[in-house]
């Protein structure tokens, strides 16, 4: 943990805990200047913004855009939301006007071996543990949206199959949201004529349906049912798809989100304002928070710092060709975020020997953190490097870093909002605002929407991961064309591969060169309007680890939540 870990010996939760939080409803007048009647409250310290209080905002001038990414995740660590929630804090400690948007947390990493989602040390979003659990219940929406129309689905089939649904090809899968890896792969239907067809099928995560997907990028109700009309269930026997509004449950499916697309309003430690909604994963779907959340805060406040999943070749890649594709946005910063650590472990020390001293180590891991900064620098956005600083980070290491992002054109700063709060990052927000007030970001999208699918994924594989080639079988190419002869070919692709790597290997740290990227399937979510290109061996039904978080999570007599990160 950051360097004064060791005077503060408070666990995240009862620093959350022991936090004296304000009422949302003061916080929204006050800092928003959002009156209680657009607010629908969930206690006291959480609520949803009225849609029509959304729409109402839609002639009002943006702010600044702020994304906050990472260089390629490790073992040790990285702080990207903590660096989201202190800088936001940061930037209103120097006189700004400014809130912040993240994902929610789903509860499978919550119970399995990522833990929470909120941030952590004094650079946290609040209430903690109502974030990292059910929250407003937008997930169980979602969950429930999805399942209703598995259900329907089967329930054609089961009275007659008036539209020729080949029960072999239906794509569409069942999904909670908690890891249970018991549930890839099942076989439903079983038990006599009076329960259907048996079939192969499956469950994903809450979090890799195309349902999420869809409620981040929809612009408003009306939007999101007409993106679940979309969606491609299955197919007939002559390969013809079948839609949900072909089973005339989109509409149904709205109404069970119609609560859920409203924003979720919590705040941080500090009474900042934050946005927390929606949560897809980044190595499966585009792993940011909702188009809705990010456009009303822009109306809301001057400066907006959000984050996407994952590091800026996964998550950030998919930010800027996907959401903001999609959604008209453009970053006028981007932070990238490190920790000397990390840095080391790209450069090949094991993680049990971080805490020495390891020049040699550290140079060679900065590769990666280059990497980085020139793939963020193609896109036309000016980075900023913050490094979060650890106790064991010695000043050489620490000017090494700062001397070889100074040969890259880009300010490396280190970072205390752990232990500080946005006190903490001050200096980061500074260099923020510089480069925001400059203008000199300007976004390039990496393809443009003419360009063929399969170029497209070639392109992402050579411009950003620096693979050598793309391989595909003939199906997966033949796939590819057969959805551009459909009228899908003007998709942004959304790669599904390893967060460990620039590679298909997790294991292949620092910043692997002529790779070959292999693409084994192709999923087409015409909802979510984006085409899903899988690389290697990825989960859309994480397991639990040996260990799981869920040990430790319990409620003590007092009914408080302990345990949880």
């Amino acid at each position: 943990m950051p360097a004064s870990q060791h005077q503060n010996p408070k666990s995240d939760i009862e620093i959350s805990q022991t936090a004296k939080k304000r009422r949302i409803l003061d916080i929204a007048k006050e800092k928003l200047g959002i009156q209680p009647e657009n607010l629908d409250p969930y206690g006291h310290y959480k609520a949803k913004v009225s849609m029509d209080y959304v729409k109402s905002l839609k002639d009002k001038k943006n702010g600044k855009l702020i994304l906050v990414t990472a260089i390629t995740p490790t073992p040790a660590g990285e702080g990207k939301t903590t660096t989201t929630v202190g800088l936001t804090d940061a930037l209103n400690h120097i006189g700004k006007k400014a809130m912040l948007c993240l994902r929610e947390p789903s509860l499978g990493p919550s119970f399995g071996m990522k833990g929470g989602a909120a941030g952590g040390g004094y650079a946290q979003v609040v209430p903690m543990e109502d974030i990292n659990l059910h929250f407003t219940g937008d997930f169980h929406a979602i969950t429930s949206a999805h399942n209703l129309l598995s259900a329907m689905i089967d329930n054609h089939i089961y009275w007659g199959n008036a539209l020729g649904i080949d029960s072999r090809r239906v794509t569409w899968r069942r999904v909670m949201d908690m890891n249970d890896r018991a549930l890839r792969e099942i076989v439903c239907s079983l038990g006599g004529v009076a329960n259907g067809y048996p079939r192969e099928a499956g469950f994903d995560i809450t979090v890799a349906s195309e349902v999420m997907a869809i409620f981040c990028l929809a612009k408003d109700l009306e939007d999101l049912k007409e993106r679940l009309g979309n969606i491609i269930v299955a197919y007939t026997r002559d390969r013809k798809p079948v839609r949900a509004r072909d089973l005339k449950a989109h509409g149904a499916m709205a109404a069970l989100l119609k609560e859920a697309i409203a924003p979720n309003l919590v705040q941080t430690l500090e009474g900042t304002p934050a946005f927390i909604h929606g949560g897809p994963f980044a190595n499966i779907a585009h792993g940011c928070n909702s188009v809705t959340a990010t456009t009303a805060a822009l109306k809301l406040a001057d400066y907006v710092v959000t984050e996407a999943g994952f590091g800026a070749d996964l998550g950030g890649e998919k930010f800027l060709d996907i959401k903001c594709r999609k959604a008209g946005l453009s970053p006028d910063c981007v932070v990238l975020v490190a920790t000397i650590r990390a840095l080391k472990m790209h450069g090949g020390v094991a993680k049990a020997d971080l805490k020495k001293e390891d020049l040699k180590a550290l140079e060679a891991g900065m590769a990666n953190l280059q990497r980085h900064v020139e793939n963020i620098k193609k896109f036309g956005i000016q980075p900023v490097v913050s490094i979060n600083r650890f106790s064991a980070d010695s000043d050489a290491e620490i000017k090494l870093v700062k001397d070889a992002c100074g040969k890259l054109g880009v300010e490396a700063i280190m970072a205390d909002h752990w232990a500080m709060g946005g006190e903490g990052a001050v200096d980061v927000a500074k260099a923020v605002v510089k480069i925001c007030d400059s203008g000199a970001s300007k976004l390039k999208l990496l393809y443009p929407d003419e360009m063929p699918l399969f170029a497209k994924i070639e392109t992402i594989a050579k411009e950003i991961y620096r693979a050598k080639a793309v391989t595909a079988d003939k199906s997966v190419k033949d796939q590819l064309k057969t959805w551009e002869e459909m009228g899908y070919g003007k998709l942004p692709i959304c790669i599904a591969k390893t967060q460990y790597s620039f590679s298909t290997n997790a294991d292949s740290k620092g910043a692997p060169n002529d790779h070959v990227i292999n693409v084994r399937e192709v999923r087409l979510s015409a909802g979510a309007e984006f085409v899903v290109a899988i690389c290697g061996e990825i989960m859309t039904m994480p397991g639990l680890p040996k260990v799981p978080a869920a040990d430790s999570i319990d409620v003590n007599a007092q009914g408080q939540i302990v345990g949880l990160f």
